[in-house]
């Protein structure tokens, strides 16, 4: 049954993201009012170009301690070798690639175009679907 399951079944679609020269503390702020772990990062053309997560937001607060400031763009901070997963993938070959994985999320695309972010927890959501 999970095998029937793609990952546009339970990706985030709605999708807040963030520019390149977005302050870090505006980012920040920006996942907590969300509630979200990660937002997908735009350059000036709209194309995803890295991902501000939790992890990069550690590096915030550690930069921050060090340099007595809170300052800096979401692009100093950022991840910039992605990893992306089809849309169109199984829900079972998703849980495979985090288990290889230390990430939490990843961007989703659909013929060539971002369509959504997936993250452990919508593979959670799945799994408990079926029941």
């Amino acid at each position: 049954m999970l095998a029937k399951i793609t990952v546009s079944d339970y990706m985030a679609k709605h999708l807040l993201t963030v520019k390149e020269d977005t302050d870090v503390i505006e980012a920040i702020s920006k996942l907590l009012d969300h509630k979200i772990t990660c937002a997908p990062v735009l350059n000036d053309q709209g194309k995803l170009v890295g991902m501000f997560s939790e992890k990069d937001c550690m590096k915030v607060v550690l930069e921050t301690a060090y340099n007595q400031g809170q300052s800096g763009r979401v692009g100093e901070f950022m991840t910039r070798d992605l990893i992306t997963v089809d849309a169109d993938s199984s829900i079972l070959d998703l849980a495979q690639k985090f288990r290889e994985t230390p990430l939490r999320s990843f961007p989703v695309y659909k013929q060539g175009e971002l369509v959504g972010v997936v993250s452990r927890t919508d593979v959670l959501k799945a799994l408990i679907s079926i029941k």
